[in-house]
């Protein structure tokens, strides 16, 4: 988009398949990004991390290696795998579920699927309240994203839905502090740049934000 002095504000730019490889806005570049942690009664204790696009096939199993190696621990040591379940890109989300099957089924282990966005929100717990919930977002295209709503409990207010921002989006939460966050927030930059009602918050992906949500379900 272009804004009304003539400067483009946003930029993406997709691969062949129509996945987004980055997004810049200003002199931020919002990347895709692959990270695996290893935790033990929900405490991380070794995590690798790159935010780089279109790495998951190459360095998957190389970081679930570095990290094991890191901690000291072997394959045999591991209870649980959890993974990412999406919204996200495809071809990420494919190569990480993938993996992460094969791990359980030769280790036969259980295997745990958490929401994306959900793991994202337990990053920024700390910012809801009863008046003020927060919002991570995935990009998906143009002016649509992937986004929930979440209280201060990790409860979906609105679940996990496609949606293509205008001014009108959030209306349905006009009595609450918003708190937005993720690649797809960067969009909404431009719709409510100037309303006092939203506030915008950075972030990175991270393993380790999955960490206490697997723990739960495991146990």
């Amino acid at each position: 988009p272009i804004n009304t002095k003539g400067v483009q504000v946003y930029e993406e730019k997709y691969n062949a398949k129509g996945e987004l490889e980055y997004a810049t806005r200003g002199d931020a570049i919002i990347a895709n990004s692959m990270a695996v942690s290893l935790s033990d009664d929900g405490k991380v204790l070794a995590i690798k991390e790159q935010h780089e696009a279109n790495i998951h096939a190459s360095h998957l199993t190389l970081f679930i290696d570095e990290v094991l190696k890191a901690a000291n621990k072997s394959y045999e040591d591991l209870d649980a795998v959890a993974v990412s379940m999406g919204p996200g890109s495809y071809t990420g989300l494919r190569i990480g579920v993938s993996t992460a099957k094969g791990l359980c089924f030769a280790l036969d282990i259980p295997l745990i699927a958490v929401s994306t966005l959900q793991a994202m929100a337990s990053a920024k717990q700390s910012l809801a309240n009863d008046k003020t919930l927060i919002c991570p977002m995935i990009d998906a295209r143009r002016m649509e994203v992937y986004l929930a709503v979440y209280n201060a409990n990790l409860s979906p207010i609105e679940d996990v839905k496609a949606e293509i921002l205008d001014e009108h989006s959030f209306a349905a939460f006009a009595d609450h502090t918003l708190v937005f966050f993720g690649d797809g927030a960067e969009k909404c930059k431009v719709l409510y740049s100037d309303t006092k009602r939203y506030r915008f918050e950075p972030h990175i992906n991270s393993a380790a934000d999955l960490t206490s949500l697997a723990f739960e379900k495991f146990t």
